[in-house]
């Protein structure tokens, strides 16, 4: 990577924290994990959770799948009335990372979250971290998401951001190839990598 790199942009859920919804319906379906698969593929559905992260409202999402699914009334309302049951806390590894390259001020530090907005007040409270950023981008407050192009334009103006100087980390690798796209460097983050190791042999060269 000749470019020198002075930017650095991360994803929240999935790089910095653990989140997963599967995480709270086990304890509603007692361990039953063909239950817990089935209402998060048919009921709470990823696409579902998206729309919110995209800025509808909880209550209008709420309001969609009880109509739906009325006998799952009580668990569709948990979805929200106990998201913060969904994370396990912090991904340790990576956070550690994140401090030590804040306090080296050699890199301006921003996240790009796909967040309910009517949760991310909540997010902050649980994560204090969050606070630590140079910026955040909020999808839900924005009402866009990635991995459409809009968001990541949206960062890079706001913080006037060179996009061959930047590293986005993400776990979602389609949000990853729109960074791409964008001339962004990417890293996909997945539960084998180090994290740090690969960082520092990009930010070495």
């Amino acid at each position: 990577m000749n470019t020198k790199i002075d930017t650095l942009i991360f994803d929240l859920g999935g790089v910095l924290v653990d989140w997963n919804p599967q995480y709270l319906y086990r304890k509603i379906f007692n361990n039953d994990e063909q239950k817990v698969t089935w209402f998060l593929n048919n009921v709470c559905t990823p696409d579902w959770n998206a729309a919110q992260d995209a800025g509808r409202t909880i209550a209008e999402a709420n309001a969609l799948k009880i109509v739906e699914f009325p006998q799952y009334e009580k668990e569709i309302l948990s979805f929200y009335e106990r998201w913060e049951e969904m994370f396990s806390g912090p991904i340790t590894e990576n956070v550690k990372l994140f401090k030590k390259l804040k306090v080296s001020e050699n890199y301006k530090i921003y996240a790009l979250t796909n967040w309910s907005a009517e949760k991310w007040d909540k997010g902050v409270a649980l994560f204090p971290f969050f606070k630590d950023f140079d910026g955040v981008v909020v999808s839900g407050q924005e009402k866009m998401r990635k991995p459409f192009p809009e968001i990541y334009k949206l960062i890079l103006k706001r913080y006037a951001i060179t996009p061959i100087k930047t590293i986005f980390i993400d776990d979602n690798m389609e949000n990853i190839v729109t960074a791409n796209s964008l001339n962004i460097n990417g890293i996909h983050f997945t539960k084998n990598l180090s994290l740090t190791q690969k960082l520092n042999s990009l930010l070495k060269n």
